[in-house]
């Protein structure tokens, strides 16, 4: 292989979805150049139907405040039984307000990969199944950044459907590959998409873009759980056969 593509393959074999980060701030120039690689990644017809919200310093904490804030009314809701439930589904405090579900059944043939992940991730974490204290701890942490000092929210143009996802896809990919040749660990969260509300407050979001999900942003940290490998299939497994 040339020398571009072995840097390449490494760092695509390197990158791990991070899940606690230290506090140490990412430099402007750094986070400048991270963006500016990622504005070079192709779209449809270069519509570039996407746009970036980042979020550092005492902006990034105030929107975890607000986020947590939703996370523990809503789970407070729901271990109050029916009648939390049918506030919530009222617009009681903590309502997801997201542009997107992000609550649906997982069809079948990839639910094996989801639930490896998932017991993998716990088992690393060492929280066991049944511990739902433990587990909704973690799950808060999503709400947190996981500690990441910067959190950046990605939003799709409406209009150009299906297609503006694809797009924000492809930009989400370079921005990670880029965060990851300078040293720095992402975690893309579908998580934040559940509130798209304090988002929303905090920019000047256009009408017709919906929040699609978040990324963290930052250094990793030395715990154990960002050496969690969920691992990748071949490709023979997802070729699909000629007839």
């Amino acid at each position: 292989m040339t020398g571009n593509a072995t840097v390449l393959t490494q760092l695509l074999r390197q990158r791990r979805s991070v899940r606690d980060f230290r506090p140490d701030p990412v430099p402007d120039e750094v986070l400048e150049a991270i963006l500016a690689d990622a504005c070079q990644s192709p779209s449809w017809s270069n519509t570039q139907p996407y746009r970036l919200a980042v979020a550092s310093g005492e902006l990034r904490n105030r929107l975890a405040t607000e986020y947590c804030a939703a996370w523990d009314a809503s789970l407070a809701a729901l271990k109050s039984g029916a009648i939390g439930k049918l506030r919530l589904a009222l617009g009681a405090e903590g309502r997801p307000d997201g542009d997107f579900n992000t609550r649906f059944p997982y069809p079948a043939d990839l639910l094996p990969r989801r639930r490896a992940t998932g017991f993998g991730l716990y088992k690393a974490l060492g929280i066991a199944r049944e511990d739902m204290a433990a587990r909704n701890r973690q799950m808060r942490r999503n709400f947190e950044f996981f500690g990441a000092p910067t959190v950046i929210f990605l939003f799709v143009h409406r209009g150009l459907r299906e297609f503006s996802v694809l797009d924000a896809g492809i930009l989400l990919q370079s921005l990670m590959m880029s965060a990851q040749a300078r040293g720095l660990a992402t975690c893309a969260q579908g998580a934040l998409a559940n509130w798209a509300g304090p988002p929303k407050r905090a920019f000047a979001v256009p009408p017709d873009y919906k929040l699609i999900c978040g990324i963290s942003l930052g250094y990793a940290s030395t715990s154990g759980v960002n050496q969690f490998n969920p691992g990748r299939s071949p490709a023979a497994e997802l070729l699909l056969a000629p007839r």
